[in-house]
């Protein structure tokens, strides 16, 4: 696995409402479509900050089932930097190199989120936590109970971390997901790093179930990879804080919190107070 160490002294830009207008052009052709416009109506106009509309121009959307033979396409459009949109075993979510600081800034423009709101990161295994974060307080085998699944477990980094500290500056902690999901762990597991991992929606608007939920954000993503109607709903993981020997803290109850809270007490951990 690559070392996010290599980009150290990148500092992630602040994030500017855009003021014109981009153009992303696709050169993937689509034979279908899942929705019922034609390619010369697929220019859509979205709000990407608070204060400014941007406008993209896009001449085809380059959609793809969520399957193995598109895992090489998702992994070569992560290790040049881009975001593409995926299924996990939660809701949809953006996806980009963890060790780009340029991508993880274009997540946020994709948004219009602030920045001082940290983004999680996935990884394809279990045993790669440690490579970002501190796991060593924890008893042995609890991360497996919990993990591959709907949990986001939240850590210290960590001196040793080889994630690149652009990413949520300020914060010495780090949320982690193992989806139980093989395509979005085999982008990881092949682009050799882990990703920035995201719900793909605007900023303060329902979580997505099915692409068609944020279509209006497909020409912003390099690919976007259909993995059907999601069933777990829209409550996205349960996010749980790690950080205490033995206490646990969660931080949203997401859809799996009684089956996260059992695992956590078979291990003696207790809540918070």
């Amino acid at each position: 696995m690559k070392a996010c160490a290599k980009a150290a002294g990148e500092r992630l830009p602040l994030v500017r409402p855009p003021t014109g207008r981009a153009q992303a052009r696709s050169f993937v052709k689509v034979s279908r479509l899942p929705s019922q416009r034609t390619r010369s109506q697929v220019s859509c106009s979205i709000e990407v900050s608070e204060n400014a509309a941007h406008r993209i121009e896009a001449t085809a959307e380059n959609i793809f089932p969520a399957t193995k033979d598109h895992v090489t396409k998702a992994t070569d459009a992560i290790n040049r930097g881009q975001v593409i949109a995926v299924p996990t075993d939660t809701i949809y979510g953006f996806a980009c190199d963890a060790c780009s600081a340029g991508a993880v800034n274009r997540i946020y423009e994709i948004k219009g989120r602030i920045q001082t709101r940290p983004l999680a990161i996935c990884v394809a295994d279990v045993s790669d936590i440690s490579r970002f974060a501190l796991v060593d307080h924890l008893p042995h085998g609890l991360l497996d109970g919990l993990l591959p699944g709907p949990v986001t477990v939240v850590l210290k980094r960590g001196e040793d971390s080889i994630l690149e500290r652009s990413l949520n500056p300020g914060l010495d902690s780090i949320g982690v997901r193992v989806p139980d999901l093989d395509f979005i762990r085999s982008i990881a597991r092949g682009a050799g790093s882990a990703l920035a991992l995201t719900s793909a929606n605007l900023s303060g608007r329902p979580s997505s179930v099915s692409i068609k939920d944020f279509e209006d954000l497909w020409p912003h993503c390099s690919y976007v990879f259909d993995g059907g109607i999601l069933p777990s709903g829209r409550a996205g993981s349960t996010i749980v804080d790690l950080i205490t020997p033995g206490v646990y803290k969660i931080l949203r109850d997401g859809s799996s919190r009684e089956e996260t809270t059992g695992v956590l007490g078979k291990f003696g951990f207790v809540e918070a107070s």
